[in-house]
């Protein structure tokens, strides 16, 4: 029998994928619940469950179902039960399932819904976030009947931030915590007032928690984050930080003693590492543990596949001597073992994408959740004391038999001043040697975000088509140290540009299969600034797709949800008294130069890069009869390619692909 010819991915076999996420250890750690997304290919819906996995028989079991997101899974502390976030009737709210089985309960019933549940040490109570105009109660059913009734009302504007990529346009309503008691259903709110409020966790003791505030006098303009402890017998609050940067995920080691959290003091703005802080609880001290090592905590990779990947902060082991967590270094993420004596030792790095990690603190056994870049994702159990590791999932592994997957092969090179630049290239599916083959550079966005070792489906579909696909990290990405990570500010369209171009004169040199005369160029976001900022200032390739893209930085000053502060931080310029800098760092400034057949692909209600930057740039190009077309995404925000519509977000795949196929395969 013949064996059976596999194909390569297609921009449509998003809804033969599935993604797993949010690995959760029991307490007695012989199970572990996560969550399984995948799409109603009828419906153009996401839908995902809570399955639970026993570590001993490895028997996985479906506990949740129906056409609804559930996320969120959260063990009781003795295990019995397993709290858990579900739009099943609507409204996001809390859930409560016995772990011996039976239907799930619902817990709140909060009139703006409930999110991160969070156990209290003895399992009694649970804390979680709402959200509550000034005039709503949690509970007001009432209020919320007669909302939905009143006519139209203008919007009255009276803050600098009054909007946001990830909800729209803000009203009054601000996040606040609340803590529900599991018996009675009784909720208590902890905070008020119209300051945002996120949580953290519990003391051991159960009589305090930490959270996260901005309450300073003027917030939209101090953009800060500090962490807070609160008394629940009189809701005081003690303040951790001092103001000058942002501080999230904190954890109370078990003995009480400390607070772990990551932040940074905002040294470099937004390009500031994130590093590792240890307070003394009885000592009132704040020191950071990783102020001399040059890597950013965390998970920061780049990718189309997953969406809401939860950061598992600082786990702590029983002793309360050490904890584990997840960092960021070279293109690839992994697990790193800290102390409170400040020691950092790598539990496990290798070339892929440690994107979800949950930690057995007494047993050193761990779940991990792990991409690569020929594989979407699967769980694996890992023995953290002595490096064994075992598939635990395959759930992709009947459709990927099929499908021929092509790997990225990393390269590093040298810029013309000498800087490291490190990259990646993935041949086309079906590679014949001594055949050329179109290529195209992939831009990606943020720009302090980064490419990694892990599983991109618009790179596979591309390669799928024939295309040569090469990524890089250029200077402004995440993951070769703060100076790298700086070194773009006030800089965009300078030495970046030449990162990016020094790696198409790097692979042309070392690759003899790419085409010079079929090279294409595509980004989102920053990476769409700078496709458009290439076109404007070379001819070089034959086709672009600029998705998301910025290409103005005069307007998107006052109307991107971050403008005014992102544009000073990391352009160096302001719409009041250095307009010049703003002007000369934007693509349109070069409009007239450009020449290269531009595709501009752009969400409706994108409010990070608000739809005028492509509007703009579109005009400008048509009014001088130049190549382009602009494909306008309805009811989709900056996260389209991520975590959007799944028709669109497959629409947008098509579009690109089409695009160069026209451009870089037509004679």
């Amino acid at each position: 029998m013949s064996e059976e010819i596999k194909r390569g991915i297609k921009a449509e076999d998003l809804y033969h994928l599935k993604s797993l996420n949010d690995p959760q250890l029991s307490p007695d750690g012989t199970k572990v619940a996560f969550l399984q997304t995948e799409i109603n290919r009828e419906k153009h819906a996401y839908k995902t469950h809570i399955f639970v996995g026993n570590l001993e028989d490895k028997e996985i079991r479906q506990w949740t179902f129906g056409e609804v997101r559930d996320s969120s899974p959260r063990w009781s502390p003795l295990g019995e039960s397993l709290c858990f976030v579900s739009n099943r009737y609507g409204k996001s709210q809390l859930y409560i399932m016995n772990a011996s089985g039976g239907e799930a309960k619902k817990l709140t019933a909060c009139l703006n819904g409930a999110r991160n549940p969070i156990w209290s040490p003895d399992g009694s109570k649970i804390l979680f976030e709402t959200s509550l105009g000034s005039e709503e109660n949690i509970l007001d059913t009432e209020k919320k009947k007669e909302e939905q009734e009143k006519q139209l009302e203008p919007m009255v504007v009276d803050r600098i931030r009054y909007k946001s990529d990830a909800v729209g346009f803000l009203d009054d309503k601000k996040q606040h915590l609340a803590v529900v008691d599991v018996k009675s259903g009784e909720i208590e709110l902890l905070t008020d007032g119209a300051t945002d409020y996120s949580g953290g966790c519990w003391s051991p003791d159960g009589e305090s928690i930490t959270l996260f505030a901005n309450l300073t006098d003027e917030p939209d303009y101090t953009l800060i984050s500090d962490l807070y402890i609160m008394s629940l017998k009189d809701k005081s609050l003690h303040k951790v930080t001092n103001s000058k940067g942002f501080f999230s995920n904190s954890s109370w080691s078990p003995d009480g003693k400390y607070i772990a959290v990551i932040g940074h003091e905002r040294e470099y703005d937004s390009a500031t590492l994130s590093r590792i802080w240890l307070y003394g609880v009885g000592v009132n001290s704040l020191i950071c543990l990783t102020s001399e090592w040059d890597v950013e905590v965390g998970d920061v990779a780049i990718g189309d596949f997953h969406s809401g990947n939860v950061n598992p902060g600082i786990v702590w082991t029983n002793d309360s001597y050490g904890f584990y967590f997840l960092m960021s270094d070279q293109g690839s993420t992994g697990v790193y073992y800290g102390s409170i004596e400040g020691e950092m030792y790598p539990s496990l790095f290798e070339n892929q994408h440690v994107y979800g990690l949950t930690v057995d603190g007494e047993k050193h056994k761990a779940v991990l959740a792990i991409s690569k870049p020929t594989s979407p994702g699967e769980l694996y159990t890992y023995d953290l004391s002595t490096g064994d590791i075992e598939p635990f999932t395959n759930v992709n592994a009947s459709f990927l038999d099929r499908i021929e997957l092509s790997d990225a092969k990393a390269f590093m090179f040298k810029a013309p001043d000498q800087w490291d630049v490190h990259g990646w290239i993935m041949k086309p599916v079906g590679f014949e040697e001594g055949k050329k083959y179109p290529t195209i550079l992939e831009i990606h966005g943020g720009p302090h975000a980064m490419y990694a070792n892990t599983y991109f489906h618009e790179f596979q579909m591309l390669a799928a088509q024939g295309f040569v696909v090469v990524f890089t990290n250029p200077r402004g990405s995440h993951g070769y140290g703060q100076r790298f990570v700086n070194a773009v500010r006030g800089d965009y369209g300078g030495n970046d540009y030449i990162d990016v171009m020094s790696a198409v004169d790097y692979v042309l040199e070392n690759y003899d299969f790419i085409d010079e005369s079929k090279l294409g160029v595509t980004g989102g976001s920053y990476g769409g600034f700078m496709t458009n900022w290439i076109v404007g200032h070379t001819n070089r390739f034959k086709a672009a797709v600029t998705q998301r893209s910025i290409s103005n930085w005069l307007s998107f000053y006052g109307v991107s949800d971050i403008g005014y502060y992102f544009s000073e931080w990391e352009v160096n310029g302001d719409i009041i008294s250095n307009t010049e800098k703003l002007w000369n760092h934007s693509p349109l400034k070069y409009v007239e130069k450009i020449e290269t057949p531009l595709l501009i692909l752009h969400g409706e209600k994108d409010y990070r890069c608000p739809i005028e930057q492509a509007e703009q740039l579109f005009v400008a190009l048509k009014r001088q009869k130049k190549q382009t077309k602009f494909v306008r995404f309805p009811e989709s925000n900056h996260e389209l390619s991520r975590s959007g519509n799944p028709k669109l977000r497959i629409d947008r795949l098509n579009h690109i692909n089409n695009w160069f196929l026209e451009y870089l395969t037509n004679e």
